[in-house]
């Protein structure tokens, strides 16, 4: 992916994919199963980034994944998580689940509550090397560690210090802004992804709702402002 002039690119909610399963209401970013567009592949080395909100005892039964890093992070809810490595985890709001599919792995996701229903965003990462061994991992984050700052979460080598180590030269940040200020500064031929999972706020003075999100390349500052609860990566680009 080459680009050639800053791009600051804005997708509304409901410009987003959307397939409502009955169990799943889901909303894709990407084109990701059922949903194919050749221009909406990727942006970058982020693959995937799936809004899913699934009614209570419902989920996703065992399955398979293999070379790609998988970031979940629960908004609302509790993700119950086991796999093929007898791995099993239930992670609360504002925890992250991690998983490097690597050589090979298999497992299911579900809504660990039989009342409430569970909202998360996933996104996968292309990784960097194939056959590298599968592994995972869970931490939960307090809200008062994402207040007001960008929280990094999980990153490559290169990228900020943070408790989730990437394969692949991304980086992955949360925010819960209330009345203050974040921003980011990408270096240069790095491209960004914002996305705004609930609130409203103004990203280098353009108007952000529930469900919208950013594209950015070639520009290097991100101020943002408002109150809202935010994600960010920052990633290469993949030619």
């Amino acid at each position: 992916m080459a680009i050639t002039s800053p791009t600051f690119s804005i997708q509304r909610s409901g410009e987003r994919y959307f397939a409502d399963h009955g169990w799943l209401k889901t909303y894709h970013s990407f084109s990701f199963a059922d949903y194919y567009d050749p221009a909406n592949l990727h942006w970058g080395a982020l693959r995937v980034f799936n809004d899913d909100t699934v009614l209570a005892g419902a989920g996703f039964p065992e399955h398979p994944h293999k070379d790609m890093e998988i970031v979940t992070y629960v908004l609302r809810g509790e993700l119950e998580h086991a796999d093929s490595m007898a791995n099993r985890g239930v992670v609360g709001p504002g925890g992250v689940q991690y998983m490097s599919a690597g050589t090979g792995i298999r497992h299911s996701e579900f809504n660990h509550s039989n009342e409430n229903d569970l909202r998360l965003v996933q996104m996968w990462v292309l990784a960097q090397r194939s056959g590298a061994p599968p592994a995972y991992g869970q931490k939960e984050f307090s809200v008062e560690e994402r207040l007001d700052v960008w929280l990094p979460v999980a990153s490559g080598a290169a990228g900020p210090r943070a408790p989730i180590v990437l394969g692949q030269d991304a980086s992955f940040y949360v925010s819960r802004i209330e009345q203050g200020k974040v921003s980011h500064v990408f270096a240069p031929g790095r491209l960004g992804f914002l996305f705004v999972a609930e609130g409203q706020v103004a990203a280098n003075g353009e108007a952000l709702g529930n469900g919208d999100a950013v594209r950015v390349a070639g520009t290097p500052d991100l101020e943002i402002s408002g109150s809202g609860e935010l994600v960010l990566w920052d990633v290469p680009p993949i030619l």
